[in-house]
């Protein structure tokens, strides 16, 4: 069955950083409410794309003002992490939400961000192999016994287990067919960001591979919404632009640009990146995809670049209203309580 979940950069906006997570955390107890099934957000570092370069810390917040949105970050960089310590962490936030946290994994895709941390891009896969691999060993025992090439543990007690047992849901990103191969043998749930026919090989992929039949197979669109096509294009447009120019700070400044990445909404538009409209248009446009792609799930983005969280909270609104019931079941039922 679809469901639709959210997906979040939670990039700079323009506005203080202060005011960004107040109002993050606002709309996010509206998808709450709203019945979206999980919010996922991302990890940057030194980068104005993401705002929260320790995903747990904000997660705690989240796992504070919500009571059923499942949550996690997508992805945690595990190539940066010290595995016994975001074991930890991981066991704390599965505890304080009763249990609703999402673990997305990755090996972190810019390499300017991983070498602040003095990693090379030929150390990052080694160490992000390993880590899962402690990772999930550790959090479903009940103590760490681990003899690795970066890391090594001599019985240590897991005092603070996750509540999901062996361990919550694993994600990672995907971006080629033989990703959906390698996650389908491991179990995980996947995320795509391309277009509705290059996700439909990795989710067949996957699903030849003999994944899980109840493995949620998603893609992620930045959704605009307003009255008209007119007005949800003029609020899309700058936005995208904002939120393009965060995404490719990092790289401009060492003197590269991330080509495969839309230069701009009018690219990420023809390509089906992105979609503007009033929500008969959003409607056709996100079943069409869904249909080609063949996905289980859908990752909606209302809030990026220099958006307004008014506005923000009008596309939610107007989606909520008049774009999920052509949907049954993508959201669970409403909570206004």
């Amino acid at each position: 069955m679809l469901r639709f979940g959210v997906f979040d950069h939670l990039d700079q906006s323009g506005r203080p950083l202060q005011d960004i997570y107040s109002a993050r955390l606002d709309l996010i107890e509206a998808y709450d409410r709203a019945g979206f099934y999980a919010y996922h957000l991302a990890e940057h570092h030194g980068s104005p794309l993401g705002l929260a370069p320790s995903p747990s810390v904000f997660l705690g917040a989240v796992a504070a003002r919500t009571r059923r949105l499942r949550f996690g970050p997508l992805v945690y960089t595990l190539p940066l992490y010290e595995p016994l310590r975001l074991i930890q962490e991981i066991g704390m936030l599965d505890q304080m939400s009763g249990g609703r946290l999402e673990v997305g994994v990755g090996r972190g895709i810019v390499a300017f961000e991983t070498a602040f941390f003095g990693l090379t891009h030929l150390e990052t896969p080694p160490r992000f192999e390993e880590a899962l691999d402690i990772l999930l060993t550790g959090l479903g025992a009940d103590r760490l016994t681990y003899d690795g090439r970066f890391w090594t543990y001599r019985g240590v007690p897991m005092e603070i287990p996750p509540v999901q047992r062996p361990h919550p849901p694993i994600w990672y990103g995907v971006g080629r067919p033989d990703h959906g191969a390698w996650t389908a043998a491991r179990g995980m749930n996947i995320v795509a960001n391309g277009e509705a026919a290059a996700n439909r090989l990795i989710f067949d992929a996957y699903r030849d591979a003999g994944g899980p039949a109840d493995a949620k197979l998603g893609f992620a669109r930045h959704l605009v919404l307003a009255e008209t096509d007119a007005e949800a294009e003029r609020l899309a447009a700058p936005a995208f632009a904002r939120w393009r120019a965060n995404l490719a700070k990092l790289w401009r400044d060492n003197g590269a640009d991330p080509i495969r990445f839309p230069k701009d909404f009018a690219e990420a538009k023809a390509r089906g990146l992105a979609i503007a409209g009033a929500p008969a248009f959003v409607r056709d446009e996100l079943a069409r995809q869904i249909e080609a792609s063949g996905a289980t799930y859908m990752l909606c983005r209302f809030a990026f670049g220099d958006l307004t969280p008014d506005h923000a909270r009008r596309s939610l609104e107007l989606f909520v209203g008049d774009v999920a019931p052509g949907f049954p079941g993508a959201l669970a039922d409403a909570d206004m309580n």
